[in-house]
C-alpha cells in the first residue's frame, strides 16, 4: 500500500506477545490513519465499562496517513485510550519526529494491551521488536530517561512517561522527546498502569509514494498556499503567542481559576514580546515550514541557565494567567512539566483550583504544610511536586479537579472542568465563539484543540443576541478561497450580514480538524486558514494511492468523530454533561456572564446540524450515511 507502512504492530505486555496485523485497504479508505484508526480500534477492542487504569484498556499510537511524506507539517501521531480523567474517549496529538520514525520502521500504528509484571520499555528497530527491562529507568524523570535511552539506542526517537505517569496521576502526559508530548486526557497514566516506561523507535526503511512527481507537485502547491496565509509571517515569528494580547484584551484568558478578569500586567508578562526577550531559536517538526516553536533561555536571575521549549499560549496562560506566575517562573513550570511528564493545562488548572480553595479557607495551611496564594511560585512548584509524588493533599489533587472536588468538602463550585477534563485557556464569558462552543461539543471534554473556526478573526469580539453568530470580518477573497463546499459555506457564512453561524461552523471545524488529525497534518492557523480537503485529497492520491474525493475525506473525518461520540455514550456520557461550570452562568467577568438557556439553544442547533437528536445521540440515518448503522 503506497504511502502506508502496511502493518499494525500489536504488543500484549501481559503475555509478552508481539504480533502484526496487515492494514486492510478498506480500513485505510474509511478511516485514513491517525485518529481515524484509533477511533475504530478503541471502540472495537476496549470492553464496555473497562477500568481506564486496568489491563483491559488499550493504548494506540496511530500515525497520520500523510506522515513520512514531505507534505508540509505532516508529522503528527495520535495516541488514544479510555481516559482515566473523563471515563470517555481519551486522545491526544503530537508532532516532532516520532511518528515519521515509526512509519519508516514499517508500522502505521502500535497497539498496546495488557500489563507487564515489572517496568519495561519497547524497542522497535525495523522488523525487530523487543520488550526490554526498564527497572533502571523507573523513577527517573523524562529527560534523564531519554538521555539513557538515546545512549543505549543511538539515533532513536523516544515516547515515554515521567514520574507522573509512573504514579498514575490521572492527567499525566506521554512525552515525545525532550520538548513535545501527548498532553491531554491522562494517557501517561494509562501507560504507567501498564508498567510501560517508553517506546523507543529506530526505522530507516523509507516509504514509496504512489506518484513521486505528483507528490512533489502537491507539496510545493501546499507550501505556497500556507505561505499565502495572512497569519503565516506572524506565526512563523511569534507562534501561538500572537493570540495572548487579543484574548487578554477581551478578558478571555483563564485568570486565577476563572475567578477574575485579565491581570493588569498581562501584556508585559505574556505579550508576544516575551519571545523577543527569551526566545533563542525556532523549533520545527518534521516537514514543517512554519517553525512556530521556540527554545526559551533564561540568562540571569534565580532561573539563569534554564533552556526549554516554551513561550506558547497554552502554558503561558496556564501558568501566568491561571496560576498568576511571572514569565520566568512560567518557563520554569514548563520545564518541570516536561520532566515530570504531566499535562500543562491540567496541572495549571489543578493548582489554580487549589489556590482558590486556599483563598476560600476550604484548604488550610495544615493540609499542605505551606501557604498557597496566586502568584507564589515556590508554593506552586511545591504543590506540583506533591501532586506528582502523590504526597499529602497532592494525592487527592492528582485525581484531577472533578474527583478532587467530590472528595474535598465545599470544593465543587470551584472545579473548572467539562466532563472531567480541566478547561484550558479560554474564558467563554470574555469571548463567545465557534472555539468556545467547541469546548462543550468536544469528544475529549473541556478542550480547545478539536474545534476552531478556520477563519476566526481576532480583531473582533461580537455576537448576536442569541449567541448564534460571531463576526466574520473579512472581505470577499477570504470567503472565495476558503476550501469548503459552496452550499455549506453559504449556510455557515453570511457575507451580507458579515456573520458566521457558530453551530454550523463548529461541525465543519470539528470534522476538518479530525481530518487533519487523521492525515497527521498540523492545525496551526496558517494551515487551517488555507488548506482543506481538496488539497488533502490530492495528497492522499499521490502519496497513498487512494483515489478519494474531498467529500469522502470529510465523511471519513465525520465517521470517526461520530464513532468517538458513540464510545462516550456507551461509557455513560449524558446530555447534561455538555454544560459549563455554574460559575460561567452566575459570576460576571468585566460585566459579562453567559446565559445558560441561550448557550444550550446553540448546543441544540449544533446537534441538529450534526444529525444528532436533542440529547446528542447520532440519529440512525446519520449512522447509516456514515456506514456505522451496525454500531
Amino acid at each position: 500500500m503506497f504511502g502506508y507502512a502496511g502493518k499494525l504492530l500489536e504488543i500484549d505486555l501481559g503475555e509478552g506477545k508481539i504480533s502484526t496485523r496487515e492494514l486492510q485497504p478498506e480500513m485505510a479508505r474509511l478511516y485514513l490513519g491517525g485518529i481515524g484508526f484509533n477511533a475504530r480500534i478503541i471502540y472495537d477492542e476496549v470492553s464496555p465499562g473497562a477500568d481506564p487504569l486496568g489491563k483491559q484498556n488499550v493504548l494506540v499510537f496511530g500515525v497520520g496517513s500523510l506522515v513520512g511524506s514531505p507534505f508540509p507539517t505532516a508529522a503528527r501521531t495520535e495516541v488514544s485510550a479510555k481516559s482515566p480523567l473523563t471515563g470517555g474517549f481519551g486522545t491526544s496529538n503530537s508532532g516532532a519526529f516520532w511518528g515519521t520514525r515509526l512509519k519508516n520502521a514499517g508500522y502505521d500504528a502500535v497497539i498496546i494491551k495488557g500489563k507487564a509484571k515489572q517496568p519495561v520499555y519497547i524497542l522497535i528497530n525495523n522488523d525487530k521488536v523487543e520488550i526490554k527491562d526498564a527497572v533502571k529507568l523507573w523513577g527517573k524523570d523524562a529527560w534523564e530517561s531519554i538521555d539513557l535511552l538515546k545512549s543505549w539506542h543511538y539515533g532513536a526517537e523516544v515516547a515515554l512517561i515521567g514520574p507522573a505517569g509512573e504514579k498514575q496521576v490521572r492527567f499525566a502526559s506521554i512525552e515525545n522527546g525532550y520538548y513535545d508530548g501527548w498532553g491531554r486526557t491522562g494517557l501517561g497514566a494509562v501507560m504507567g498502569s501498564k508498567n510501560l516506561k517508553a517506546i523507543v523507535v529506530r526505522g530507516n526503511r523509507g516509504l514509496i509514494p504512489a506518484d513521486a512527481p505528483g507528490l512533489l507537485k502537491v507539496t510545493r502547491q501546499a507550501q505556497d498556499i500556507i505561505k499565502s496565509a495572512g497569519s503565516y509571517i506572524p506565526f512563523s515569528t511569534y507562534g501561538t503567542m500572537n493570540a495572548t494580547i487579543p484574548y487578554g484584551s477581551f478578558n478571555a484568558v483563564s485568570t486565577h481559576n476563572f475567578s477574575r478578569e485579565t491581570l493588569p500586567d498581562w501584556k508585559e508578562k505574556a505579550g508576544r514580546q516575551i519571545v523577543d526577550r527569551y526566545g533563542s531559536r525556532h523549533i520545527a517538526c518534521q516537514s514543517c515550514i512554519i517553525a512556530c516553536g521556540h527554545l526559551a533561555e533564561v540568562n540571569e536571575g534565580k532561573y539563569a541557565g534554564l533552556k526549554v521549549k516554551a513561550l506558547e499560549i497554552t502554558p503561558t496562560v496556564s501558568f501566568s494567567g491561571n496560576m498568576g506566575l511571572s514569565t520566568e517562573a512560567a518557563i520554569k513550570a514548563a520545564e518541570m512539566c516536561q520532566r515530570f511528564g504531566i499535562d500543562m493545562v491540567s496541572i495549571g488548572s489543578t493548582v489554580a483550583f487549589a489556590m482558590e480553595l486556599y483563598k476560600q479557607g476550604i484548604i488550610k495551611h495544615e493540609d499542605l504544610g505551606y501557604e498557597l496564594c496566586f502568584g507564589d511560585e515556590e508554593a506552586a512548584f511545591a504543590l506540583m511536586k506533591d501532586i506528582v509524588e502523590r504526597r499529602g493533599m497532592g494525592d487527592i489533587l492528582a485525581e484531577g479537579v472533578k474527583i478532587a472536588s467530590e472528595r474535598i468538602k465545599g470544593a465543587e463550585p470551584y472545579a473548572m472542568h467539562l466532563k472531567g477534563l480541566e478547561i484550558p485557556m479560554i474564558d467563554p464569558r470574555g469571548r463567545w465563539s465557534t472555539w468556545t462552543l467547541g469546548m462543550l461539543t468536544n469528544i475529549r471534554g473541556g478542550d480547545h484543540l478539536r474545534c476552531r473556526n478556520p477563519v476566526e478573526n481576532l480583531r473582533y469580539n461580537e455576537n448576536d443576541e442569541g449567541l448564534r453568530q460571531e463576526r466574520f470580518g473579512y472581505k470577499g477573497p477570504m470567503y472565495d478561497k476558503l476550501d469548503m463546499p459552496s452550499e455549506l459555506k453559504a449556510r455557515c457564512i453570511d457575507l451580507e450580514n458579515d456573520t458566521v453561524n457558530i453551530a454550523r461552523m463548529s461541525c465543519w471545524a470539528e470534522d476538518l480538524i479530525n481530518l487533519f488529525n487523521s492525515a497527521g497534518v498540523c492545525i496551526r492557523p496558517p494551515v487551517m486558514e488555507k488548506l482543506g480537503p481538496t488539497v488533502l485529497a490530492e495528497a492522499h492520491r499521490v502519496f497513498n494511492g487512494i483515489d478519494v474525493t474531498a467529500e469522502e475525506l470529510m465523511q471519513a473525518a465525520a465517521r470517526s468523530w461520530n464513532l468517538m461520540k458513540l464510545f462516550n455514550l456507551r461509557e455513560g456520557e449524558q446530555a447534561g454533561d455538555s454544560k459549563f461550570p455554574g460559575r460561567f452562568y452566575r459570576e460576571t467577568i468585566a460585566g459579562r456572564k453567559l446565559d445558560e438557556q441561550k448557550v444550550q439553544d446553540v448546543v441544540q442547533e449544533y446537534y441538529e446540524a450534526r444529525g444528532w437528536d436533542y440529547e446528542g445521540r447520532p440519529l440512525p440515518e446519520t449512522l447509516k450515511e456514515l456506514g456505522l448503522e451496525n454500531i
